[in-house]
């Protein structure tokens, strides 16, 4: 009768042999609980204890092919060189990335703001911004003289009839040398119109584009030891993939940083409040300091005045 229930009661614990072993190492007698359980001895517990944590071991172990202690059989091991998948861009998400100067010393990290940093990549949106750039700097001082501008008589040069040659009324015509240009250009604006939110969102999405490329970088400070060429030199030849950079600082440009980069025409710096979609997309890496940034993220975050 104790056996029976002893089998209903631990079929988890330990198998119907394990039981009678122990059973029979104690000659037979088994201590009996309450309503006539049989308590069986805390040796076959232990067993099965200590295989569950051998089975627990094999599951939560991390292991690689170079393991050397046997734990796992290498031929069930993957030898594939597992990857992170990417970051899915365009998704407003804050970025953190680290903070570092021209010594290439930590300091820090820094949180890029998700709506300005990691806006859906519009081509549209850069081309017509880069248009309004291009037409809004053009001088427009072009100028060409009309008839009544030109200098020179208005005699009539011949007779209209009787020398057999062409007949004209002015020598300030467009026909002769030195005389008008019809239908040539005049002073004029090429600036054409483009909203303020499209303006905007065209430097987000310049600024997200080079985050996503992993071409943004964040300085604690723009600030050189001295004005020597050969500092901004020896940092860009440790740049990889980079043929043009562009320094973005928060206010005035400090005067070792001019002179510094005067004379390197792949290195262009500028101040935050001139940052735009054009030179961005002129340079293939953007180093800004923490202070520029944190100019750029507050000029897109101010309300527009209409």
């Amino acid at each position: 009768m104790a056996l029976s229930i002893s089998r209903r009661i631990l079929p988890s614990f330990a198998s119907f042999n394990s039981l009678s072993r122990s059973l029979s190492a104690s000659n037979g007698k088994a201590n009996v609980l309450g309503d006539g359980v049989p308590c069986v001895e805390s040796s076959v517990f232990r067993k099965d204890e200590s295989n569950l944590l051998a089975r627990r071991r094999y599951s939560t172990s991390m292991l690689t092919p170079d393991s050397s202690d046997g734990s796992f059989p290498s031929d069930l091991l993957t030898k594939k060189r597992v990857s992170t998948p990417e970051r899915e861009i365009g998704l407003c998400q804050d970025l953190v990335i680290p903070v570092t100067n021209f010594l290439n010393e930590d300091k820090g990290f820094m949180c890029l703001a998700g709506d300005v940093f990691d806006v859906p990549i519009r081509k549209d949106i850069i081309h017509r911004v880069v248009r309004w750039q291009l037409a809004k700097r053009q001088q427009g001082t072009h100028s060409t003289k009309t008839i009544s501008e030109v200098s020179g008589t208005g005699r009539k040069p011949w007779n209209q009839k009787g020398t057999g040659r062409a007949r004209h009324g002015t020598l300030r015509g467009p026909q002769f040398r030195g005389g008008a240009v019809m239908h040539g250009p005049k002073p004029r604006s090429h600036a054409i119109k483009l909203n303020k939110k499209v303006r905007r969102l065209g430097l987000k999405i310049a600024l997200s584009a080079r985050a996503a490329e992993g071409k943004l970088m964040v300085f604690e400070d723009l600030v050189l030891s001295s004005h020597k060429t050969k500092n901004i030199v020896n940092y860009f030849n440790q740049l990889e993939n980079t043929k043009k950079l562009l320094l973005v600082d928060s206010g005035p440009i400090s005067e070792k940083l001019k002179l510094a980069t005067q004379n390197v025409h792949y290195v262009n710096v500028l101040p935050s409040i001139g940052l735009n979609v054009y030179s961005i997309l002129l340079h293939d890496t953007l180093v800004m300091s923490r202070d520029a940034v944190n100019m750029i993220v507050e000029r897109m975050h101010t309300p527009i005045n209409r």
